[in-house]
């Protein structure tokens, strides 16, 4: 019989790959989404679907720079996965951070510090990893700040790594059980997000300036000074953003 764990936010850029790197390792993967009947923020639909499922993997996610909006959402979404897996008896909770969440808790980040806040005092056993930005994150920028031909693009040192190598190393989690805190996940090399964002135009024919902007403030000074890429004691994946490039083409 194949063992069953739930996705939370299992059909996002990241979710996608943990269901599908899930299925590969023999696990029957339920996703937790509102296409499925499940509103995380309510929980909504949570009832009896947990039942006989040893873990949770929660990717979910939400697009705001608001500290508040993000504090609601993962203050929410995080009590109600928690008080579900609870009730069915689930043995291991498994949460995705962000690098450098805690020294940078502001805009959308202080809801990943809510959520990691809410995971370690939580009596559901729990593993907790934190991750890069995916190399997703150049085409969500031209998306989300591009204002007609512009596009305003942070001045920032990333350090993107691959969603799908970042999902192997969640269900890395499940396969040993509970771990708590374990070692960050970044990609093999440092990039620059302006460079990132120059070389998806070019790959993709986009026709955009790119006009880069040091954001104000703490969050500004977090974003340039390295905060956010995984430290020397980080494990790393190994495909570039180059690579992922080329790959997409």
């Amino acid at each position: 019989m194949r063992r069953k764990i739930a996705v939370a936010g299992g059909t996002g850029v990241l979710g996608r790959h943990v269901v599908e790197v899930a299925g590969k390792r023999g696990y029957d993967a339920v996703t937790l989404a509102h296409s499925t009947g499940v509103d995380l923020v309510t929980g909504t639909g949570l009832d009896g679907v947990l039942d006989d499922v040893e873990a949770v993997v929660d990717v979910t996610s939400i697009q705001t720079q608001s500290a508040r909006a993000s504090e609601k959402f993962y203050g929410a979404v995080t009590s109600n996965l928690l008080q579900a897996e609870k009730a069915a008896g689930v043995g291991h909770h498994v949460a995705l951070s962000i690098v450098g969440a805690d020294k940078a808790p502001y805009g959308y980040y202080a809801g990943k510090v809510l959520q990691e806040r809410l995971v370690t005092e939580s009596d559901v056993p729990w593993s907790l990893v934190r991750a890069t930005q995916f190399h997703e994150f150049a085409g969500q920028i031209m998306e989300r700040l591009r204002y007609g031909r512009f596009v305003i693009v942070p001045q920032m040192r990333s350090q993107p790594v691959a969603a799908s190598e970042v999902a192997g190393r969640l269900i890395d989690l499940v396969d040993v059980g509970p771990s708590g805190r374990v070692a960050d996940f970044g990609g093999p090399r440092e990039e620059n997000a302006v460079d990132m964002v120059r070389a998806l135009r070019a790959a993709t024919g986009t026709r955009v300036w790119i006009l880069p902007v040091p954001f104000p403030g703490a969050l500004g000074r977090a974003l340039r000074d390295g905060t956010l890429v995984a430290g020397s004691d980080a494990d790393h994946g190994t495909q570039t953003y180059a690579d992922w490039l080329r790959s997409r083409a």
